[in-house]
This record gives structure tokens, sequence and C-alpha cells, in this order.
């Protein structure tokens, strides 16, 4: 898929909603060979999906050995609205707390005496983290009105064909 394809999509006004949600699922081949998907807190930088874990996460390894990951960033309502990004993880490790854990973090339901709290808490739990950045070098949206998943797109024109239209 070419950038200017990706930042088209990602620009799409249905995407930017997803990009601003607070968790995406990522999917990454386990140290085993299994694969694996966990939901994770996120924020979009504008050309990078930013996610930050704990240093001695068991995803870590993995992406060491293996770094091809794919992310999907969906709602619950129908019909669904579907992000699908793939990309390579790079990561870096951040002493103390990265900000972007702390702004994909900030859109909770907190208090400001809650926020506090939990600031103060991650602050001493996490001598340093791991950032998991993801730049896309593929994307594809689903909302079911202006696109659908490419299996459903061929049986359309298989239909089509059939009925001779």
């Amino acid at each position: 898929m070419r950038p200017n394809e990706i930042t088209e999509i990602l620009n799409r006004p249905i995407s930017r909603e997803l990009l601003a949600r607070d968790l995406t699922r990522l999917a990454y081949v386990a140290e085993d060979g299994t694969p694996r998907t966990v939901p994770i807190g996120f924020t979009w930088n504008g050309s990078q999906i930013v996610m930050c874990t704990s240093t001695n996460a068991p995803k870590l390894p993995a992406l060491r050995h293996n770094p091809a990951v794919a992310l999907t960033i969906d709602t619950e309502v129908h019909p669904p609205r579907i992000l699908l990004i793939r990309g390579r993880a790079e990561l870096d490790v951040v002493e103390g707390i990265p900000q972007e854990y702390l702004q994909m973090n900030g859109t909770y339901e907190m208090t400001p005496e809650q926020r506090i709290n939990w600031e103060a808490e991650v602050r001493s739990l996490y001598e340093s983290m791991v950032r998991i950045v993801v730049t896309p070098t593929w994307a594809k949206l689903i909302d079911f009105e202006t696109t659908l998943p490419s299996a459903v797109e061929e049986m359309i024109r298989r239909r089509a064909q059939r009925q001779g239209s």
C-alpha cells in the first residue's frame, strides 16, 4: 500500500474518530509462534500509533523477535466502525512515564482528585516504560456504509454477475 493511500484512509472523518479512542487491540506473534491479541491504550500523534507498557511485559521479547503487528480499533455499536492497521513495532525504553501514557489515559472519566491519585500511583510504580511505536504500512476502514470487508465486497460482485447486472 502506498503512503498516500494510507494517509487518505487515516484522514477520513470516521478514521479520525476511531484514532481518538482509548483502546486498540494489538495482535502479534508470541515467542512460541502462536498468535496473541491484547487490548492496550494508545494515542495517535498524526503519523504513528503510540502505546506504552511495562518493561517486563511478556509481549516485548516477542515484538523484538518479530516486530510485525496488526491493530484493530473499533466501536461497540451496530453497524460497527472498524479501523485496521498493520505496521512494525519500534520499541523505545523511556525513563519515567512517557507523556503519551499520561495522554492516552486522560480520556477515562476521572474526577480531578482521582486523576491526581492515579498519576501518583503510576509514578511510584514505574521507574521506566517502553513506548511501542507503530507507523502504519497498511490501513483499511470498514464502516458498512461506504466500505465493507473485502470478502463481502467480493460476494456482492459475484451476486451482481450472477444476476447479470
